[in-house]
């Protein structure tokens, strides 16, 4: 099994779910597809996703939700 790390594509603020009332996006063990949305990153109120490009099973974050991150940031761990 081969594990890679994904990086932030752009600085700002990672949330982990849509909304704070809405379940996460994806956990810890969950399995990822190519194209599924595993995080957000908000730069002034715009929303950008973070989306899978590659398939495999998120094996951990490297943030946590609402922290300030910068491009190139590691965000997770994905075992393919």
């Amino acid at each position: 099994m081969t594990k890679s790390t994904i990086e932030a594509p752009i600085p700002g603020t990672f949330y982990r779910s849509p909304s704070p009332q809405e379940p996460v996006f994806k956990n810890e063990g969950d399995a990822v597809a190519v194209g599924d949305t595993v995080g957000l990153i908000e730069v002034m109120k715009s929303f950008t996703p973070v989306i899978a490009e590659t398939a495999g099973t998120l094996v951990a974050f490297h943030v946590e939700n609402e922290d300030a991150v910068m491009a190139g940031q590691p965000l997770y761990d994905l075992e393919a």
